[in-house]
């Protein structure tokens, strides 16, 4: 039979609302907000966390902006509300309904962030002395994974696609032979998408995985709207989410590109190479013990949304990413990354993401990221030496997407093609040598040095480029001459970068040897 009829019939399972009446009348309940709702109809005399009592001690000059509705769903573990690190009421129900729309066996709501999440998986995976393969380009909450966990990473270099200037995808090739190097690793770690939507893989990657008997894990902060593509529509054509791809274990920033509050995440599991009672372990580790009702009933919410109207949401995006990518792709000096630059290098692209590069007419990204905010008002989520991104989601509307493409004609009458291309110049530098493992470094003795004598010593703090977060050097690992220049320049321009704990880079902390 025509796979494209098991796809679709999967779309109908997603929505809960095709096939299955009694899935679409749960999906159309809220009951964390719901419960919330009811307590501050009550409006109970109030002796718990926090202090500020509902919206009465709120200070009047913030309420002058926000009003005071959304301060009464500030609470805590009150009657009827349930406990994250412990949910079996109206918590386990938003996070059971959640896990019914992504495909998961179990979700959990994560009030830290994706960071957490990623924190979490680690420590499930492996322990002290155990490997991972960790794809380079992963977040930098991998790294303090790695340190809580005393896991050693084997680094995968994703491929680098020379023409536009990102890093493209981990190639299935390059994990088995990971595998072949180390067949003890535990599991594999990937970002997907990235920050620019590059996808690897995963299908292919993940039965790799498991050939191994080890488990995917996929750090999946800017997809969880990958599992919406109406079927005939143009969002059909998005990559499969991580859930739906074989990963066993991911977890989504649904603040990203979808409408809840700011350090929401979702953690979704599927997978039985996953011991359930390590992983909730891990979340009481890193998460809040006094987590944000605001936070998680933003996730109830932004769930019922995708539920009941995903479809529409992820396909306006579309339509405006679209139309955007097809205009701007028509100035002279301008390009907007497509499906055209599919191949050995990228395997699948997020197209919501649109990747702006004025590099033919001589300006950097850096450069038209600050052009575009002083001079047009228009505000973009990451630049680099190259490129721009534009993070475009259902809440954008049409004015929004003619607003950036007059802008982009308007930068571009003003200049000259150049034909200049500087992307090997921030290409971003190889591994680095291995000395010792994250958390044997984070434990090290150190000693703080110029950062002009950097070079060839052993790191105790971490390089990262930031957005979008990828580490080019972790504790642990030698600073090459690569390295060293690569910095250099971010140092000298003044570019945001963590890690150091001097901002400007004037020193350096070094791991004394331990000879």
């Amino acid at each position: 039979m025509d796979s494209s009829f098991f796809y679709f019939m999967e779309k109908c399972i997603v929505s809960g609302m095709i096939q299955d009446g009694r899935k679409a009348m749960e999906q159309k309940k809220t009951p964390l907000l719901d419960a919330i709702v009811e307590y501050t109809k009550k409006r109970p005399v109030y002796f718990k966390i926090p202090g500020h009592r509902y919206e009465k001690g709120i200070s009047p000059r913030w309420k002058k902006w926000t009003g005071d509705g959304i301060f009464r769903f500030d609470l805590t573990e009150a009657e009827g509300l349930d406990d994250l690190h412990c949910p079996q009421g109206v918590i386990k129900e938003a996070q059971d309904l959640a896990a019914e729309v992504f495909q998961a066996d179990r979700t959990y709501f994560l009030v830290n962030g994706t960071t957490c999440g990623n924190e979490a998986m680690v420590l499930e995976c492996a322990g002290e002395g155990e490997k991972i393969l960790v794809a380079r380009n992963v977040h930098k909450s991998v790294l303090m994974g790695l340190i809580f966990s005393g896991a050693d990473p084997v680094y995968l270099m994703p491929e680098y696609d020379e023409k536009t200037g990102l890093w493209g995808s981990v190639n299935p090739e390059t994990v088995e032979e990971g595998f072949r190097q180390n067949p003890d690793c535990k599991g594999v770690f990937l970002v997907s998408p990235t920050y620019y939507g590059v996808c690897s893989d995963l299908e292919k990657i993940s039965r790799i995985c498991h050939s191994h008997g080890a488990v995917l894990m996929v750090d999946e902060a800017h997809g969880g709207h990958l599992y919406f593509g109406r079927e005939g529509k143009r969002s059909n054509s998005l990559p499969r989410g991580a859930m739906l791809s074989g990963a066993d274990i991911c977890a989504q920033s649904m603040h990203k590109v979808t409408g809840s509050l700011g350090q929401s995440s979702l953690l979704h599991m599927k997978s039985s190479r996953i011991d359930q009672g390590k992983l909730e372990s891990a979340l009481q580790m890193v998460q809040s013990t006094s987590p944000s009702y605001l936070l998680m009933t933003s996730l109830d919410a932004a769930r019922y949304e995708l539920a009941l109207h995903g479809e529409e949401m992820i396909e306006k995006t579309c339509e405006l990413t679209d139309y955007a990518r097809e205009k701007i792709n028509q100035i002279s000096g301008i390009s907007c990354y497509g499906e055209e630059i599919l191949g050995d290098k990228i395997f699948q692209l997020d197209t919501t993401r649109l990747v702006l590069s004025a590099s033919k007419l001589g300006i950097t990204g850096f450069e038209l990221a600050d052009i575009l905010y002083e001079n047009y008002g228009i505000g973009m989520e990451l630049s680099d030496e190259k490129n721009v991104v534009a993070v475009v989601t259902y809440a954008n509307e049409m004015e929004d997407m003619e607003r950036l493409v007059k802008a982009m004609e308007d930068i571009a009458g003003k200049r000259k093609i150049t034909g200049e291309q500087q992307e090997e110049k921030w290409k971003i530098p190889s591994v680095p040598p291995f000395v010792m493992n994250p958390r044997k470094a984070y434990f090290a003795k150190k000693k703080t040095i110029l950062w002009k004598d950097a070079v060839g010593q052993i790191g105790g703090e971490a390089l990262i480029p930031y957005p979008p977060g990828i580490p080019i050097l972790n504790p642990g690992e030698i600073v090459t001459e690569e390295i060293w220049n690569y910095m250099e320049e971010y140092r000298k321009k003044g570019l945001h970068f963590h890690g150091p704990a001097d901002n400007s880079l004037e020193t350096f902390q070094i791991i004394l040897s331990e000879g």
